[in-house]
């Protein structure tokens, strides 16, 4: 009787990208959605983390400064280890893994251990970076030939591979991880014959709202370097193409960029806020202060449901509200037909578009996106005598529904979400204040102001150049009522409008913190 053969599992190889996350290519995110382990890198961005299952095990094996994690052999070994398992292993690694990646050598290893394996190709930092500094490696204009060369090699050569004689005849020169070996750089190309005034570029953080860029020569890049304190991991361009990022250059002349602003929201509404501040150039920083859960108990709304029918209106204040609703819903097996002959009344445009994704019409949108703006609105209406269900979260101003009912409606308050503290911590927020990245704190609700106080306690203070902007009247009263000093408030209490209130005060000048 012979032995039962152990499953093995697979490696994906993948090439997760210069560090923007929309730069991550499909075929990557499908092997993310299989993945049951994910091994990831430090230049890796943990948004990407997301597409894996929830399930998924993650191991870090990141690399900064020569300050190794796990040394290449252990990684090498964890692969396998991990395939052998019977895992659908993601190995994600910055940029493309088979450009100065070490991709190879893990899977060489693999193939070594008869361990089935793919590359996924990676848009390369190499030609990304330049390419959001507005620097185009070939241009007809000065050149045809481009090289890409490694900024360090392995330490236990005795002799460069770096035939630095034929470097010198090729037009641009992209050097990856070379900012600690800068001067050793400068000093060959010089002296094999590159002319000292070639322009050159250093560029950190490409394709990140972080990112930075300094502009030189070759006979002076390494002062101004370490004059402006110029860390890896950094990218060095080299050639006359350096000089069209003046005419080129769009992505770090954005109108927010290098903002830090940070999200108060919950991590799964987040978002749509981030992107429209990356849109903007922003560096959006997720610290959610408050977290939503379903109620305690649902007796109030499935005593309701039993009696859909007799409602003539359906008011939802906010997205949770539509989410958990249709959601028990469903629990209860009932569909969008036991809404027929209900009207809907949506807070606001964000809410609607819920409503409206579920193929349902939406009667009410107030032009006023807060809950006097739907009193306004009702008002013009007859609602006396009219039976309205009002499902929202367990904690809510009064103002809607005694309003409604002092216009003569019968109102049915039901709670199907509670909204509570994330659970974060001060020493998070405190870190990011001494890294020197915040710039603005948003909030979005009253709740997202009082969880956030008490996650920092009363006596905390924002430092005077971190400004604080607020959704809606509501929102702004809680964080005064909080201490803060609310220094933006938009017409349009939405996320576009929010966002559209920094983009204002930019152009009044009202950061203290120049942001180009």
């Amino acid at each position: 009787m012979t032995d039962k053969k152990i499953k093995t599992g697979k490696v994906f190889i993948i090439g997760a990208g210069p560090g923007d996350a929309g730069l991550i290519t499909f075929k990557a995110v499908e092997a993310l959605l299989a993945a049951d382990v994910v091994v990831y890198d430090n230049l890796v961005n943990e948004e990407l983390l997301k597409f894996a299952p929830p399930q998924a095990r993650f191991i870090y094996a990141g690399k900064k400064g020569g300050d190794h994690t796990l040394p290449q052999e252990q990684i090498n070994e964890l692969l396998v280890r991990e395939a052998r398992a019977g895992n659908t292993v993601a190995r994600l690694k910055g940029g493309d893994p088979f450009i100065f990646g070490r991709g190879g050598e893990e899977a060489q290893m693999l193939a070594k251990n008869d361990i089935a394996f793919e590359i996924i190709p990676g848009v390369t930092s190499a030609t990304a970076v330049p390419a959001y500094a507005g620097i185009p490696l070939t241009h007809r204009g000065f050149t045809s030939t481009v090289a890409f060369v490694t900024g360090h090699e392995d330490p236990t050569k005795e002799k460069s591979d770096i035939d630095w004689p034929a470097l010198t005849k090729i037009g641009t020169l992209v050097f990856l991880m070379g900012v600690k070996n800068l001067p050793q750089i400068t000093k060959e190309l010089i002296k094999n014959g590159k002319p000292p005034d070639t322009p050159v570029a250093l560029i950190r953080n490409g394709s990140l709202p972080t990112q930075q860029v300094l502009v030189g020569m070759l006979s002076n890049i390494v002062i101004l370097a370490h004059a402006n304190d110029f860390r890896p991991p950094a990218i060095l361009v080299v050639g006359g193409v350096v000089d069209l990022r003046d005419t080129l250059r769009w992505f770090d002349n954005k109108p927010l960029f290098g903002l830090g602003v940070v999200i108060t929201r919950p991590e799964r509404q987040a978002d749509d806020l981030a992107r429209l501040l990356l849109e903007q150039g922003a560096n959006p920083i997720s610290f959610p202060t408050i977290a939503i859960e379903p109620p305690d108990d649902w007796g109030e709304l499935d005593k309701a449901l039993k009696q859909l029918e007799s409602y003539h209106w359906l008011i939802f204040t906010s997205a949770n509200g539509v989410r958990f609703f249709f959601e028990r819903l469903r629990q209860k097996e009932k569909d969008i037909r036991d809404l027929k002959g209900i009207k809907i009344c949506c807070i606001g445009p964000a809410t609607a578009r819920q409503i409206e994704g579920k193929d349902i019409k939406v009667d009410l949108v107030p032009d006023e996106f807060i809950a006097e703006g739907i009193l306004k609105s009702f008002s013009a209406l007859n609602v006396r005598g009219k039976k309205i269900l009002l499902p929202r979260a367990a904690q809510a101003r009064d103002i809607l529904p005694e309003g409604l009912k002092n216009q003569g409606a019968e109102v049915d308050v039901v709670t199907v979400y509670r909204t509570i503290n994330s659970g974060r911590k001060k020493e998070e927020f405190m870190a990011l204040l001494d890294a020197q990245g915040v710039d603005i704190i948003t909030f979005t609700s009253s709740s997202t102001v009082t969880n956030f106080v008490e996650i920092m306690g009363k006596d905390f203070v924002l430092p005077p150049l971190v400004r604080v902007a607020c959704i809606g009247p509501v929102t702004a009263a809680a964080a005064k009522k909080a201490g803060f000093q609310v220094d933006i408030e938009q017409k349009e209490y939405t996320m576009s409008g929010l966002v559209q209130s920094l983009l204002d005060c930019d152009k009044n000048r009202c950061y203290l913190k120049e942001v180009n």
